[in-house]
């Protein structure tokens, strides 16, 4: 008797065990699924008959040991069918089939619950009797029709799918098929026809191996590879962790709480008083590891979600960039955590590079509408001031003007000269003539431009430093206009410094350092220029420093406006910086202002590198 209980608990723990790893391991699979509708109707197999031929009175609950066995098996069968109809494909049942196959259930079970199928069932003599009515055998011929009908669903499959991994499963599954039929038909149905019941006990023990065939070919092959059992446990999911939680709390509960409440209440026998103390101490011990469990659960799932939820209601509301500070960790949990850390975070790079592209189409925008606008106005202004700038010609070719006349008149011809650059600046910002691209060394125009700014004899007062990168990729561009920007800069940074004190130095070329002394070099310190070339991924980096004055930080946002300027009145049309950033934008490329600790101004233009 003792060994019977023990192969029913060692049964039932496997069936559950197996159907939940079959489960767990892909719940949102038909074919697990239908997996585990199949092992549940086992283990109420298993449960019944570790009940019944263990504990109870035999001959009072024989009636209803035998309505279950009828009824489940008819429901494992149906499990079965589904599981063939669903598997490998993981396709949907089709409803119109089953409810034809299934449709006799809606009879034999309402006539098994009623103790239509027997006429005796019970012990005679320690015997197990039963004596069936022909109904009965309607019944398990229906049994067997439902578990044929599975079969052939699935060696059609088989013959579909030979030669293929899909094949080998279904392969195995019908081998699983045919040693649980052989053996429930040995130990129900053959032995006891004969009148020999003593296997009738065993039966749920005798459908394990198929049970087990049929999980190892649910799970690819790879049921009892241990290395796949490792990966399961270094993948460590959660509903594992739920799982082995929800376990291990039971067996330390029952083990340390448990067994010494049932010693402790039932040492001196089975009375009323005994049951009394047993069920008090049972939910008084109950208490404890259930709490301990809620912590373990909350700890594990609802902690962690609700700091994942917090996060995602922060970026919600607009604080992009919002990262969950959660210990790392493998489970789904810790992966939706580390999904939304990556999320937030591009989400943030992403708006700001929208936020970037949007100032810059701003910008294009307004470069296009002054464009036409200083157009219009050069060809305004140029028109009547031709006309008297001819007038002023004339005048001063004539003779017998007085000295403060003559005067008048030159500086009346200056003026004109200074308006007539400020409308060529205008002309030459509205011109939108193409581009004549070539493979262009960034180094070379940049030391053009030196060599023409040097002919500005404020530049050649200023310490100018290279540190121009070798093998340097070329750009595709237009030399011309690249040397025009790097001039316009290398012109503003010497006008920021304009106002600063000169220092006292030596004659000589631009960026020559010499042999001047320290304090020379204090003061040379303060008023210099650094230029730099680089390469960074697809693009080549030019950097302009200046130690001049800076820029304020409320105003960086305009100095790239056309005809902003914060040169005092008659030192600047503001269209310089609008040109540098019109070319530098047409050639694909990017120019950003910075500050130059510890004061100072740093251009940063960026133009994409050929390969």
């Amino acid at each position: 008797m003792r060994m019977l209980v023990i192969l029913h608990l060692f049964a039932l723990f496997l069936l559950v065990g197996l159907g939940f790893y079959v489960f767990v391991n892909d719940p949102r699979k038909r074919a697990n699924q239908t997996f585990a509708a199949f092992i549940a109707f086992l283990a109420i197999w298993t449960t019944k008959d570790l009940i019944f031929w263990n504990f109870y009175p035999r001959n009072s609950t024989a009636g209803w040991w035998a309505s279950a066995s009828f009824i489940t098996a008819l429901l494992m069968q149906y499990a079965m069918v589904v599981f063939a109809w669903v598997f490998p494909e993981d396709a949907r049942t089709p409803r119109r089939r089953a409810a034809v196959l299934f449709a006799p259930g809606l009879i034999f079970i309402p006539a098994t619950l009623f103790g239509l199928l027997w006429q005796k069932v019970g012990f005679d003599e320690g015997r197990f009797v039963i004596e069936l009515t022909p109904l009965a055998y309607a019944f398990v011929g229906y049994v067997y029709v439902v578990f044929f009908f599975g079969a052939i669903v699935l060696f059609q499959k088989y013959r579909r799918y030979t030669g293929t991994q899909q094949g080998q499963q279904v392969g195995a599954i019908i081998w699983g098929l045919a040693i649980t039929g052989l053996l429930k038909t040995l130990a129900n149905i053959a032995l006891p026809f004969f009148g020999n019941y003593d296997l009738l006990p065993l039966s749920a023990i005798f459908v394990l191996p198929g049970v087990l065939i049929y999980a190892y070919a649910i799970l690819n092959f790879k049921l009892f590879s241990l290395q796949t059992a490792l990966n399961q446990f270094r993948l460590f999911p959660i509903t594992y962790k739920v799982a082995l939680t929800i376990a291990t709390v039971a067996i330390v509960s029952f083990v340390l709480f448990q067994i010494p409440i049932v010693w402790w209440a039932f040492r001196n026998g089975m009375d009323e008083e005994a049951w009394r103390r047993y069920l008090v101490f049972s939910v008084i011990s109950a208490l404890v590891p259930n709490l301990l469990l809620l912590l373990l659960v909350l700890r594990t799932v609802s902690r962690p979600l609700q700091r994942i939820t917090l996060a995602a209601v922060k970026v919600a509301k607009g604080a992009y960039g919002t990262e969950v500070d959660l210990r790392k960790s493998n489970d789904e949990i810790g992966l939706l955590a580390s999904s939304f850390n990556e999320m937030s975070r591009k989400m943030a790079s992403d708006i700001e590079e929208l936020r970037r592209l949007n100032n810059q189409l701003i910008h294009a925008e307004k470069l296009a509408a002054m464009g036409t606008l200083a157009a219009g106005v050069a060809h305004e202004v140029n028109n009547p001031l031709a006309s008297i700038s001819s007038l002023v010609q004339m005048m001063r070719s004539q003779e017998g003007h007085s000295p403060e006349t003559r005067e008048k008149l030159n500086m009346i011809s200056e003026q004109i000269q200074r308006i007539i650059q400020v409308t060529k600046d205008m002309t030459n910002f509205a011109r939108s003539r193409p581009a004549a691209k070539t493979d262009v060394d960034v180094n070379a125009v940049i030391k053009t431009a030196l060599r023409l700014a040097s002919f500005d004899k404020a530049f050649q007062d200023l310490d100018v430093e290279t540190k121009l990168a070798e093998g340097l990729p070329r750009v595709h561009a237009d030399e011309d206009q690249l040397q025009q920007v790097f001039l316009n800069l290398l012109l503003n940074a010497k006008d920021a410094m304009q106002e600063m004190q000169k220092p006292a130095r030596s004659k000589g070329s631009v960026g020559s350092r010499g042999d001047e002394d320290s304090s020379m070099r204090v003061g040379l310190a303060e008023r210099s220029i650094l230029i730099s070339t680089s390469h960074t991924g697809d693009a080549v980096i030019v950097r302009v420093s200046d130690t001049g004055t800076g820029i304020d930080e409320a105003v960086v946002g305009q100095i790239f406006d056309p005809f902003y300027t914060t040169k005092p009145a008659g030192k600047g049309t503001g269209l310089g910086l609008a040109v540098c950033y019109g070319i530098v934008t047409a050639h694909e490329g990017r120019i950003e202002v910075t500050g130059n600790a510890p004061n100072g101004t740093t251009f940063t233009v960026s133009l994409p590198a050929r390969h």
